[in-house]
């Protein structure tokens, strides 16, 4: 059954879809399994809840949700297969994937299997991924042009060629799916800040979109969206077939705790990390100071990875997070009463972001503001929700 091919058994009660608004689920670490006692809905999720947030996305109207993998518990097969499974038109999507963290047949096959089982809906994004799965991969923290080989042999596989490469992505001999999708192949998304050199990747025809990462203020968008267009210009490509999304954290009349694990301690786990923090600088024009002051933080002397977000939960950051400026969340977050919430997606959507998907917060707790954006959206077209 194809994913725009209603189920009436499923379909009952569902909310029109939003065409530009989608949904990010589980963002961050994950636990295995729920205390009763936890006040707060997003102090931890579960990969349970991750399944049953794709489901309410669906009822709520969402365009797609999108995945982030990690190698715990957060097998991105695993936990889409179980949306799929429980959706009929929802797009299913990660977000990103780590382009060497899977040989590229079994990428392939990912891809492959999830379209057959649940319709054409898959969108497979993928990065440069990180330095300790790159070994011997050929895909290098400067290699743009490995990655989009990577994908380009992915599109080979889903066409049903065989494949032998030898080049910037690695070397493979004679690849090839014994059983391939009889259909359209999936979308490969590039997550990217969209600065200059992955501007230039993304506007190839390796890939169909671009998701940005979340954090990145309005002014910030604009910037990769007109990057991301030139690039595209500048070979010929016409803009508009690149899809560009723009994660924003929404944090719809939370209150503050919420709203600052949400929000300031997330932005932790982004900025500790130099090699994401010095982006945030060029993107954002966030004082690089402030930034190196956090990352020197006590706090993170004691990890035992270099990386915040594998060695603590958001709220065991909401100390260091006093660090990070107001200002700073209040740029480019979502933040109050859905009124504002609805005006600061105007901004993004006027900043050039083809979509938005929420971050963060799960979407039960964007409910009231998928509606809003509904009747928003309707009334800036001239007409009235569906």
């Amino acid at each position: 059954m194809s994913a725009l091919q209603s189920s009436p058994a499923k379909d009952v009660g569902l909310a029109p879809v939003v065409d530009d608004l989608s949904a990010y689920l589980i963002s961050g670490r994950v636990k295995s399994h729920f205390k009763t006692d936890e006040k707060y809905e997003t102090t931890v999720r579960t990969p349970s809840q991750g399944i049953a947030d794709g489901v309410a996305a669906e009822r709520l109207g969402f365009r797609r949700v999108f995945l982030s993998e990690r190698y715990d518990l957060k097998e991105a097969g695993a936990l889409l297969g179980g949306i799929g499974a429980l959706t009929s038109r929802i797009g299913l999507a990660t977000g990103v994937i780590g382009a060497t963290s899977r040989h590229p047949l079994l990428a392939a096959a990912l891809g492959a299997t999830l379209h057959a089982a649940y319709g054409p809906r898959f969108v497979y994004g993928i990065g440069r991924g990180a330095a300790g799965w790159n070994k011997g991969t050929g895909i290098t923290e400067n290699s743009f042009d490995a990655l989009v080989d990577y994908a380009d042999i992915l599109y080979r596989l889903w066409r049903g060629e065989s494949v032998t490469y030898n080049g910037p992505a690695g070397s493979y001999e004679k690849m090839a799916l014994a059983d391939c999708y009889e259909g359209p192949a999936p979308e490969i998304w590039y997550g990217s800040f969209g600065l200059s050199k992955a501007a230039k990747a993304a506007a190839t025809r390796a890939f169909s979109g671009v998701l940005l990462p979340a954090m990145l203020t309005p002014d910030g968008v604009r910037s990769s969206v007109k990057r991301i267009r030139e690039a595209c210009e500048r070979i010929g490509r016409d803009p508009s077939t690149l899809r560009i999304c723009a994660s924003v954290v929404t944090a719809p009349e939370l209150d503050e705790f919420e709203t600052r694990a949400l929000c300031h301690a997330r932005a932790v786990t982004y900025l500790q990390l130099p090699a994401w923090g010095y982006p945030f600088h060029l993107v954002n024009g966030w004082d690089l100071e402030v930034i190196k002051k956090l990352q020197a933080h006590p706090l993170f002397s004691r990890m035992k990875t270099s990386v915040a977000d594998t060695s603590f939960h958001r709220v065991d950051l909401l100390e260091p997070a006093r660090l990070i400026p107001d200002t700073w969340m209040q740029e480019s977050c979502a933040i109050g009463s859905i009124t504002d919430c609805v005006r600061r997606l105007q901004a993004f959507r006027d900043a050039g972001a083809d979509e938005i998907t929420t971050y963060g917060s799960t979407p039960g707790q964007n409910t009231k503001l998928i509606a809003a954006w509904r009747e928003h959206s309707a009334a800036r077209q001239g007409g009235s929700p569906k």
